[in-house]
């Protein structure tokens, strides 16, 4: 499924993890799938709320606590960088999603790493 919000569907998720050699290519492109699939499930299930958002933004932040290991066993970990950008990744959906005044914390508040 494409996505239907512009912003989104143009949006290059996690250039910057992409840049790094430190990250395995195709952990970046699980945790790439990970945000789209948010991006879906926001759109398929159109959250009117913040609580409704953050219950999707949780979800999707399990799934990167869950890709953490494979990270490990790769040398690699979900460290500074990698969490300034997902984080950012996160505060941009919300944002391109009309939850402007989300907080990024919060989006992200089942993290782990």
């Amino acid at each position: 499924m494409n996505l239907s919000n512009t912003t989104m569907a143009s949006y290059a998720f996690l250039k910057d993890m992409y840049r790094d050699t430190y990250f395995p290519a195709d952990l970046v492109k699980k945790a790439e799938s990970i945000l789209n699939d948010l991006c879906r499930e926001i759109e398929k299930s159109r959250p009117s709320n913040l609580s409704e958002l953050y219950a999707l933004t949780h979800a999707a932040t399990d799934k990167f606590n869950d890709l953490q290991e494979e990270f490990y066993e790769r040398d690699s970990e979900i460290e500074t960088a990698a969490r300034e950008a997902i984080a950012e990744d996160f505060a941009n959906i919300a944002k391109a999603y009309g939850f402007a005044e989300a907080d990024v914390e919060e989006l992200i508040a089942t993290r782990d790493w």
